[in-house]
């Protein structure tokens, strides 16, 4: 039996306490998180995007609890993935993937310090 070799750079959590306001061209939507690295994240939207449109992020971290004011940072990501959630054979909502393709090192640093403190 073969043993699954994890590939990803970053280590991914499941977090859905992550604020997402994502735009793109001639949408808006807000959502929350489903997973995330510092490499991207997993959400799921109202509409379908096309795999590969380029959206800019808003996300909003949970802060420490002493912190008065949650962490936000502007992200410009890539839609790698998007699949439509059905119930009764109607479209519920899409679950999307979002690579993060222009993310600041301090950026990368907040993301990387949250997941750790989710881990731990």
């Amino acid at each position: 039996m073969s043993q699954k070799v994890e590939r990803r750079k970053y280590p991914r959590i499941r977090d859905e306490n992550i604020s997402i306001k994502l735009s793109g061209d001639g949408f808006d939507t807000i959502t929350q998180s489903l997973d995330v690295s510092a490499s991207g994240i997993y959400c799921k939207v109202d509409r379908p995007i096309p795999v590969m449109s380029r959206v800019q992020l808003v996300l909003s971290l949970p802060g420490k609890p002493n912190a008065s004011h949650p962490i936000t940072m502007n992200i410009d990501g890539v839609v790698v993935r998007e699949h439509p959630v059905k119930k009764d054979g109607r479209v519920q909502y899409y679950d999307v993937a979002i690579f993060f393709n222009m993310l600041m090192p301090k950026e990368r640093k907040s993301l990387i310090q949250y997941i750790n403190s989710r881990v731990e």
